[in-house]
């Protein structure tokens, strides 16, 4: 299986989440952890054993995930941005990594997936 096999996700609206771990489970991948805020992802993502995440922008309470980007960048975790598109502004920091767009189909997390290199 190409692509990393242990993901993080980060995302704020439960069903979304849950969404997401079905099609892990279905592609052969493992959730290695699933947060709603900044403080719980860079928890997460301190114990270790993450391959990728993939990040919500805009979290509950006007939270983005800049900080969390940001920290996996540092340790070389490859990450995609998962936006609804058009309030989203990607900090430009991050403006090189890939997009999921919103609505999510278990083909399109497949291929940007198979994408992430370590």
């Amino acid at each position: 299986m190409p692509g990393p096999s242990r993901i993080l996700i980060v995302e704020d609206e439960q069903l979304i989440a849950m969404m997401l771990e079905d099609f892990l489970e279905a592609l052969d991948r493992e959730m290695a952890g699933s947060a709603d805020n900044v403080a719980a992802a860079l928890a997460r993502i301190e114990e270790g054993g993450i391959d990728a995440a993939i990040l919500d922008v805009n979290l509950r309470g006007g939270e983005q995930s800049w900080p969390v980007a940001d920290r996996l960048a540092e340790l070389g975790i490859p990450f995609v941005i998962a936006t609804g598109g058009a309030g989203d502004t990607i900090a430009e920091a991050h403006r090189g990594r890939p997009i999921l767009s919103k609505p999510f189909t278990m083909s399109s997390v497949e291929k940007i997936l198979d994408s992430l290199q370590g």
